[in-house]
């Protein structure tokens, strides 16, 4: 299935804000992935479209959207007040448009932090689970888990999918957080892949390869958490 059968869409985020999302739902989707961007490339980065594409075959649904800096063409990061309400905005539009459909949050990189900022101060409306395509736990070279504090605020279920070269997300911090967040935490590594689930040719795999692992399990994962009961946050 490909992505340009997505239906493009607008929403607002506040008053006067606005910003694009693109939808992709096929027949017999059982959840919805609401899918935020990294910093420095919006929802129609190859990245993205292939995530939203190899995913409905999988059964599962897109809302991919866009910051409002990336509307706008900027390119430094949106204030992360204003980012987190647009990831609460795109969520409510997943729930008005897939009713009774379950969601899962989150996304690449920059996307998926201000996802789990924003249930952190709050549920967000219909989310299940959130689920991260590299988090982004330190700026690279400086390895800390200071940005996972917040983290312990969020009561759904939380699925790490992360790289074993990722810079910025060095598993000795890492791995010790998600272990400390006990059993909401699912951590699961891609040998060789880097931040952006990149290997290199000495790995004997391609990129395609990697992400067709990652979406096998995010899938698997998705499927466990709308098996069990809703958490209250």
């Amino acid at each position: 299935m490909s992505a340009g059968l997505a239906e493009p869409i607008t929403f607002a985020v506040d008053d006067d804000t606005r910003v694009s999302g693109l939808l992709l739902a096929p027949p017999g989707a059982r959840a919805c992935y609401v899918l935020a961007h990294g910093a420095g490339a919006g929802m129609n980065h190859r990245f993205m479209a292939a995530v939203a594409a190899e995913l409905a075959p999988r059964g599962i649904a897109t809302l991919s959207y866009q910051f409002p800096y990336m509307e706008r063409g900027g390119k430094r990061p949106d204030p992360p007040p204003l980012a987190q309400a647009t990831v609460r905005a795109a969520a409510a539009v997943a729930q008005r448009r897939l009713p009774g459909l379950p969601l899962i949050a989150g996304g690449k990189s920059f996307g998926g932090r201000m996802t789990s900022q924003a249930q952190a101060k709050g549920p967000l409306p219909g989310v299940r689970g959130l689920a991260f395509l590299g988090f982004p736990l330190h700026p690279a070279g400086k390895p800390s888990a200071d940005r996972g504090k917040h983290l312990f605020d969020v009561q759904v279920p939380m699925l790490f999918l992360q790289g074993t070269r990722d810079t910025l997300a060095a598993l000795d911090q890492l791995v010790p957080l998600c272990r400390a967040l006990g059993a909401r935490a699912s951590l699961r590594l891609f040998e060789d892949a880097d931040h952006s689930f990149h290997v290199p040719a000495r790995s004997g795999r391609k990129d395609a390869d990697v992400r067709g692992e990652m979406l096998d399990a995010l899938a698997a994962w998705i499927d466990d958490v709308i098996k069990a009961p809703a958490r209250a946050r």
